[in-house]
């Protein structure tokens, strides 16, 4: 694969079905036109979004300007046809930016800030409001009615039917082995002595009550309001707060804690009016994305856009579960014949609501189709139907059973107009076909990559915590700016994306012609001069810390992926081209290793050496050059820079040519094939690769050492499981979703500079012997919690600890200081093996081996890190795996 594709793939996400500008992006026409800026002249990218970013920084800086004249204002813009967002604004941004790195991370609050629990829950994040109860004394809550529902219906008998009114009482359930938070809803009006449960509060609201009912003795009494059709439904309740004993002084001085469950349990109460009763759990989430997209961005959409999305709640349930089912399905076309879904009771009257609200586009009128449309119409249709079209046709019906070749036999007709009647036999078959409307479509998409700020992850994610499958970590989101500042910013993030999917779409299939104009429309947008002014004006750490949010780079990752396309297809100086133009529009990025020593290679490749040696010469200076790129380019340095080119000897030739220990082990092969994985018979006779057969090795003659092949697994499972409270501490801005396993900085340098007073004080803790207590700690409060890096189910408990233990404080604090300094360049490359024996029962030592098989080597990143592992005070070595000679 080459090299940046994967990255992309994960960018990009699940392939959009319609890109707004495909069109433009695709069209013959030169759309890559530039323009002079009334500023300063420069020439710039023609695109709207463009032209803003560039006028913002333009503007602000021609009142600082020296020789500045006057000072340009809207009018003065208006007669150049430019639009831009205001100074003051512009102003506020960045110093909103600036301001936020000057406070200790260490439990501080922002007071312009809002704070999120974000412990899982599907209820929209908690904001201020002024319909919410103002709860000043505890005693206030007395007599305050909840509107919510009874859920779980499905597990109860339903003899008698429920009445509007019947009075109920809540029963808190802590040995429910599947909620200890759960709380029963009861019969009040059931002439038995014992009452009868009719089902559960929900989940979001129970988590709340139930520790208020206990700890703060509240007790809840009310009736039902209406009663559904279905008796599974969900039914609607009011309940009443309706007494309070209090004991002295304890509740008292809870009541801070008091009055948070309050008030989280007042917004779980306020979020159901968005989540009408009777809606499924998907159903639920899916509103949830549009509320909270809406309530947190709303510069982000028009005030159209905001009242059509706002509008799917007015949608009949039977509209919502439809659409989201096709939503989440591949589609674009769906039969109306074959829509069947259980919770979804009447289809057509569904259709019909979508259709009306522009939800989706129903065609059932060939007159009104396109030709795109047709043709995967076409793949509606099921074998036997191709087969009865194709024999109306008159044309041959033994073209075999592949649906494939059925369709190669019947799209020449269609295409070149040789059957006029082709698209009503294709209806007559499938019946009227929907398919999402491209608005709705484009809406849904945004806010879903605004919900969760990456490709990976959409409604699905929800599926995965509902059935615990996954479990998100608990932290604050503490949320002072938005990472989209106007929505020029949203729309040209979203055009790179849409450039992203085109480049990815036309690698598979192998369309070179739309490969390049990828690249060339990625080129022309990074290398405008909106965008150097961008990157240069913008703060260091702001740069890395929200680059990935940016048009620029999501360009950059599809230049780089030119840059890996042309060297394969030999086309070094264009390749050259494109890495020095990354290298001059991205100042502070932690890819220019890679690129700088690309560029050194390439430069190397078209018989330029001397440029090649200034190249790396060059990247050693660079500050953003680091780990095992510098390492590469240092060792070209060497081998290029002898005389007569270089007479001095680098200061750094000691230091790289320093020997790592080599330990030579022979095995039987069992394959020494070039281009495939080594295997060797182990001792015990059985088939295994290079690095068991040095596991073997070393447990028997090579010392009676205990280890597991991990590679950087381990490692980073043990530095997130020391860094915990680290990594989630409150932090702003760098928790914004309720399904990260990260905070946004962890792999910038800003996450080390705004905590380290808090890191450092960590450190030293581990470095004086408490790492294993902290390791055992955090394992037993979090285990099975996602966290990045963390393996729980590779590595046990006791290994770790035994890692842990025989690594010593020292060793593994200056492990976990590089990782938390620049996660991004160390996360990878770490020796094969950790090895482990004990010297009693509390001390032993550790040693770190990087395995190779025959005509394997060292990449240059794991020289690196042997390198710096030895100067941690490591014992590390490589061990090299060769086959038995073979006897004459």
């Amino acid at each position: 694969m080459l090299k940046g594709r994967e990255s992309m793939v994960r960018l990009v996400g699940k392939r959009r079905r319609f890109l707004p500008n495909r069109e433009i992006l695709l069209s013959a026409s030169d759309e890559l036109e530039l323009v002079s800026c009334p500023v300063c002249a420069l020439k710039i990218s023609a695109q709207h979004h463009a032209i803003n970013s560039h006028l913002d920084t333009c503007l602000s800086e021609s009142e600082t300007r020296p020789g500045t004249k006057r000072k340009l204002s809207q009018r003065t813009l208006l007669d150049s046809n430019f639009f831009f967002l205001s100074k003051k604004s512009n102003e506020i941004h960045q110093s909103q930016l600036t301001n936020k790195y000057n406070d200790d991370c260490c439990g501080h609050t922002h007071t312009h800030t809002h704070i999120i629990n974000h412990e899982y829950d599907i209820t929209p994040s908690p904001s201020p409001s002024n319909n919410n109860v103002d709860v000043t004394t505890m005693e206030n809550v007395s007599g305050v009615t909840l509107q919510t529902f009874i859920v779980g219906r499905r597990f109860f008998s339903h003899e008698n039917e429920l009445h509007v009114g019947a009075n109920i009482s809540l029963l808190p359930d802590p040995h429910n082995v599947k909620d200890p938070n759960a709380i029963k809803v009861l019969s009040a009006d059931s002439g038995s002595c014992k009452s009868k449960v009719l089902g559960f509060l929900p989940r979001e609201l129970a988590q709340y009550l139930s520790p208020l009912m206990e700890k703060y003795c509240l007790s809840f009494e009310g009736y039902v309001t209406s009663v559904p059709k279905n008796p599974f439904d969900f039914v609607p309740i009011q309940i009443v707060c309706h007494k309070m004993i209090l004991h002295g002084e304890k509740e008292f001085e809870d009541v801070e804690a008091f009055k948070c469950l309050w008030k989280y349990a007042i917004h779980v109460v306020e979020s159901t009016k968005n989540c009408p009763p009777g809606i499924t759990k998907y159903q639920q989430n899916f509103c949830l994305v549009i509320h909270e997209v809406i309530r947190s961005n709303p510069h982000l959409f028009t005030d159209e856009e905001k009242k059509f999305m706002e509008s799917f709640t007015s949608l009949s349930n039977d509209s919502q579960r439809l659409f989201v089912r096709l939503y989440t399905r591949k589609g674009p076309w769906f039969r109306i014949s074959t829509i069947s879904y259980s919770e979804v009771l009447d289809p057509q009257e569904a259709v019909k609501g979508l259709s009306a609200m522009g939800y989706l586009c129903l065609f059932e009128d060939k007159d009104k189709l396109h030709d795109n449309d047709i043709k995967e119409i076409l793949n509606l249709l099921t074998v036997s139907e191709l087969h009865d079209i194709l024999c109306k046709l008159k044309k041959n019906c033994n073209h075999g059973r592949r649906k494939s070749d059925l369709l190669e036999s019947l799209l020449p007709s269609f295409v070149g107009g040789l059957c006029p009647h082709l698209t009503s036999l294709v209806l007559d078959k499938t019946g009227t076909c929907i398919r999402i409307s491209s608005k709705a479509e484009s809406l849904i998409w945004r806010a879903e990559r605004l919900f969760f700020l990456n490709g990976e992850q959409n409604l699905s994610t929800f599926l995965l915590v509902d059935f615990g499958i996954v479990k998100y970590p608990t932290y604050d989101c503490i949320i002072s700016e938005q990472i989209f500042p106007g929505q020029d910013d949203l729309l040209a993030y979203e055009e790179a994306i849409e450039v992203a999917q085109l480049m990815d779409e036309a690698l598979d299939g192998n369309n070179i012609e739309l490969v390049l104009r990828c690249i060339k429309i990625a080129d022309s947008r990074i290398s405008s001069s909106s965008m150097k002014t961008m990157e240069s004006t913008t703060s260091e750490l702001v740069a890395t810390f929200y680059s990935s949010f940016s048009a620029s780079w999501v360009y950059s990752k599809v230049v780089l992926l030119g840059v890996s396309f042309l060297e394969r297809e030999r086309r070094y100086n264009d390749a050259i081209n494109l890495l020095k133009r990354l290298l001059n529009c991205f100042t502070c990025d932690g890819r220019r290793g890679y690129w700088t020593l690309r560029l050194s290679i390439n430069l190397e490749h078209t018989g330029y050496p001397n440029e090649s040696l200034t190249a790396a010469e060059d990247g050693l200076q660079d500050p953003w050059v680091r780990a095992g790129s510098r390492m590469a380019l240092q060792r070209r340095i060497l081998r290029l820079g002898k005389p007569p080119r270089r007479w001095k000897t680098p200061s750094f030739a000691a230091s790289i040519k320093r020997k790592i220990t080599e330990v030579h082990l022979q095995g039987r092969p069992l394959n020494c094939e070039m281009g495939m994985k080594n295997r060797f018979y182990g001792e015990d006779g059985e088939q295994c690769g290079v690095e068991q057969l040095a596991l073997q090795y070393y447990a028997g003659e090579g010392g009676g050492w205990q280890g597991v092949h991990t590679e950087s697994g381990i490692w980073l499972t043990i530095f997130g499981l020391l860094m915990w409270d680290i990594i989630f501490s409150n932090v702003p801005n760098v928790f914004r979703t309720r399904f990260q396993t990260a905070p946004l900085d962890m792999e910038t340098d800003s996450f080390y500079l705004v905590r380290k007073s808090c890191i450092e004080s960590h450190l030293q803790k581990i470095h004086d012997g408490m790492g294993e207590e902290i390791l055992v700690t955090s394992w037993e409060s979090h285990v099975g919690t996602a966290c990045r890096g963390v393996n729980w189910d590779r590595h046990s408990l006791t290994e770790l600890r035994a890692a842990v233990t025989c690594i010593g404080g020292p060793c593994l604090a200056s492990l976990c200081r590089h990782l938390a300094q620049d996660y991004r360049s160390w996360s990878s490359g770490m020796p094969d093996l950790l090895l482990w024996r004990f010297h009693g029962e509390y001390r032993g030592e550790a040693k770190l081996v990087e395995v190779k098989g025959p005509r394997d080597r060292l990449s240059e990143q794991q020289r690196a890190w042997l390198l710096l592992l030895m100067d941690c005070g490591f014992n590390t070595e490589v061990c090299k795996v060769s086959p038995v000679p073979m006897s004459a």
